[in-house]
């Protein structure tokens, strides 16, 4: 999204901050000096709407991917299934018909594990950082005002924001599998799959069940980033959006481990992160998966609605 010609006095650059011109998509369509975008002929009628959402979403997933330290989380992604990987085959040269030497006795089953590792913590930081930036991020650096004023819409803005999230989460978590695909395939030997709950599959059912795994754990972080964006509405100090993001995340794990606790579980949002380990068993537990995208929706809907309540309201000053 550029930072439109508002008539205004460009702002005074700030150190360290983004420029306000942007590598963006242009927010209205309109040709200058023609009021509403028509030609002079009046024969040139305005882009759709659902086509130019397309061409904003896609001017701020560059901007989010070509980002230097988004490119290095992403890079910490890929690199963690990789030392995984050498890790395990290292301990199963050492331990021979151990529980790891059989685990590495397929390839496949690196990605279920490189998921099961990093899901907690490496994963939901990510997205934290993605997210909570969104908002307060433009406010800190002094630019968000100047955005607002194009012809967009504050609801529609928010939207833009939020769906860059989920492009970023569902491009993360398929980082994650490839790269552990590509360790698992070179570090050790492919084929059928013995899952959980002992059937076995093939490795084309193995391949389907990972990309399961994907959109389902995407579903999950994609939940995360309706917190953090909502708390990304709330202050215009990104690093506050973060760490608030991340407490909350090691807050409901610790609450997950107190057995006395119990009941509040179901409620918690990482309660439901590991449920995908639900394609590991024939037939999938499609009921325990289920329900866990239900709790995933539920999260956006209200945290998504906190972060519209605020931001549809919010008193830009920065």
């Amino acid at each position: 999204m550029s930072r439109h010609e508002t008539g205004t006095a460009a702002p005074e650059a700030r150190p360290g901050a983004r420029p306000v011109a942007e590598e963006r998509a242009p927010l209205d369509e309109a040709t200058p000096g023609t009021p509403g975008g028509a030609s002079e002929t009046g024969a040139a009628p305005r882009p759709s709407s659902v086509r130019h959402m397309a061409r904003l979403l896609t001017s701020e997933a560059g901007l989010t991917f070509r980002r230097p330290r988004n490119l290095a989380m992403l890079g910490v992604l890929a690199v963690v299934p990789v030392l995984i990987g050498v890790a395990v085959r290292l301990a199963s040269d050492d331990t021979g018909g151990s529980i790891v030497g059989q685990i590495a006795g397929n390839g496949l089953m690196l990605t279920f594990a490189a998921f099961a590792i990093m899901l907690p913590i490496v994963l939901p930081l990510t997205v934290a950082v993605v997210a909570g930036d969104a908002v307060a991020g433009e406010a800190a650096q002094g630019t968000l005002r100047y955005l607002l004023v194009a012809p967009v819409g504050r609801a529609r803005l928010l939207a833009l924001k939020y769906a860059n999230v989920v492009v970023f989460c569902l491009a993360a978590c398929a980082l994650v599998a490839l790269s552990a695909l590509a360790a698992g395939l070179v570090l050790f030997p492919a084929g059928p799959v013995t899952l959980l709950s002992g059937t076995t599959v093939s490795a084309s059912a193995a391949l389907l069940r990972i990309g399961v795994v994907v959109l389902y754990a995407a579903a999950g972080m994609a939940a995360l980033g309706a917190v953090a964006l909502a708390v990304s509405t709330l202050t215009e100090a990104p690093i506050g959006a973060v760490a608030a993001s991340v407490v909350t995340v090691v807050v409901s794990q610790v609450l997950s481990a107190v057995p006395q606790l119990a009941a509040v579980r179901p409620f918690l949002l990482t309660t439901w992160w590991g449920a995908f380990d639900g394609a590991l068993r024939a037939p999938m537990d499609v009921d325990r998966m289920g329900q866990g995208l239900l709790a995933f929706a539920a999260y956006v809907l209200v945290f998504g609605s906190v972060a519209w309540a605020r931001f549809t309201s919010k008193d830009v000053t920065a």
